[in-house]
C-alpha cells in the first residue's frame, strides 16, 4: 500500500484535492428560505461547476512544477466561464422576479450573482491550497491544509447582517385620514377606506435606526430596503394580489434623522419573528457605503479631536 502511494503521489494528491475542493463547493451551497438554487437541478448545475472548479485547482500546482505554463490559459478561461455562471444567475433570476409578488430588486440579485461567481474562485483555492501542500511536502500536509482551507471557507462563505449596522424596534401602524404613518415616519397616502381597514387590522410596522453613519447611507440604498422587504414577505408572506399597489410592503426614510420606516401586510401576523427576520438581512455588498472612510471625514475627525 505504501509503495502504491509512493508510486501514484501525483495522482493522489489530486484527486484529494478534488474531493476537498467539493467538499467546500457543498459547504458553501444551502438551498433556504429563497430556494435558490433550486433543488435537484440548481444544486445539480452548482456542484458540477465546483468540480470543474476544483480539478483546475488540484492540476494547475503539478502543472507549473512541471513548467507546462499553459495551466496559466486554463485558469484565465475558467474565470471567463464563472463570469458567464454570474451573467446566467443574473439573467435567470431577473426573469423569475418579474413574477414575484414582492421582488428581490436589482441589488439583491447582482448581489447574488456575485456569491455564486466568487464561491467558484474559493473552490478554487482550497484545491489549489491542498495541491500545493500535497506535492510539496506530503499528503497529510496537503489534507491539514485543505482542512484550514475549509474553515476559511466556511467563515467567507456569508457576510454581516443588518443587525452589524443597524438596531431594530417595533412600531405602531397609524392610519391618520388617508395618511400611513409608521410611528412617525410617514409611508404613503391610503385613499380606500376598504385598505385602510385591512392596514388597521393586518399591518405591522418597524423602525430600523442606524448605528453609525455608514449604517444610515446604507439602510438609505433602495436595494438594501427592498431586500429587507423581499424577505419579509418572503419568510411571512403578504397579504396582497397583483394589481393591489396600495397593498404593497414600502419602507420609507425619514429624511431628518435617518431612520427607516417599514411597513408590510403579512400572512402570519408574528411581529417578534418579523422582526428577527428584519435583523437577518444580509448587508448587500453593492449597497454598503462609508463614507467615514472619506479623507474629509477623516480630516474632520482629527480636527475635533
Amino acid at each position: 500500500m505504501l509503495s502504491y502511494i509512493q508510486q501514484n503521489h501525483h495522482l493522489i494528491v489530486i484527486l484529494l484535492a478534488i474531493v476537498i475542493g467539493v467538499c467546500a463547493r457543498l459547504l458553501m451551497l444551502q438551498t433556504d428560505y429563497r430556494q435558490y438554487p433550486t433543488y435537484p437541478h440548481g444544486r445539480i448545475i452548482h456542484i458540477s461547476l465546483g468540480i470543474i472548479a476544483a480539478a483546475l485547482g488540484s492540476v494547475s500546482v503539478p502543472a507549473l512544477m512541471n513548467k507546462d505554463y499553459t495551466a496559466i490559459t486554463f485558469l484565465t478561461l475558467a474565470a471567463q466561464q464563472f463570469r458567464d455562471v454570474r451573467k446566467m444567475e443574473r439573467e435567470t433570476l431577473t426573469k423569475i422576479d418579474s413574477q414575484e409578488l414582492v421582488s428581490r430588486g436589482p441589488t439583491y440579485i447582482e448581489g447574488i450573482a456575485m456569491v455564486f461567481e466568487g464561491r467558484n474562485y474559493l473552490v478554487i483555492m482550497t484545491s489549489l491550497v491542498t495541491s500545493l501542500f500535497g506535492l510539496w511536502l506530503n499528503i497529510w500536509w496537503g489534507l491539514l491544509a485543505g482542512g484550514i482551507a475549509l474553515i476559511i471557507v466556511s467563515k467567507l462563505k456569508s457576510g454581516k447582517q443588518l443587525s452589524h449596522i443597524a438596531t431594530v424596534e417595533e412600531a405602531k401602524v397609524s392610519v391618520n385620514g388617508p395618511d400611513l404613518f409608521v410611528g412617525d415616519v410617514y409611508i404613503m397616502n391610503v385613499g380606500l377606506k376598504s385598505n385602510q381597514k385591512i392596514m388597521k387590522e393586518r399591518a405591522i410596522g418597524f423602525i430600523v435606526k442606524p448605528r453609525n453613519p455608514n449604517g444610515k447611507v446604507t439602510i438609505s440604498n433602495l436595494g438594501q430596503r427592498q431586500a429587507i422587504l423581499y424577505d419579509l414577505a418572503t419568510i411571512l408572506g403578504v397579504y396582497r394580489d397583483s394589481g393591489e399597489p396600495a397593498l404593497v410592503p414600502m419602507a420609507k426614510l425619514e429624511l431628518g434623522s435617518g431612520t427607516l420606516g417599514v411597513f408590510i401586510l403579512p400572512q402570519e401576523k408574528d411581529a417578534r419573528k418579523a422582526k428577527q427576520v428584519i435583523e437577518q438581512v444580509p448587508i448587500l455588498e453593492s449597497a454598503v457605503r462609508m463614507p467615514t472612510e472619506a479623507s474629509v471625514n477623516q480630516k474632520e475627525n482629527v480636527e475635533h479631536g
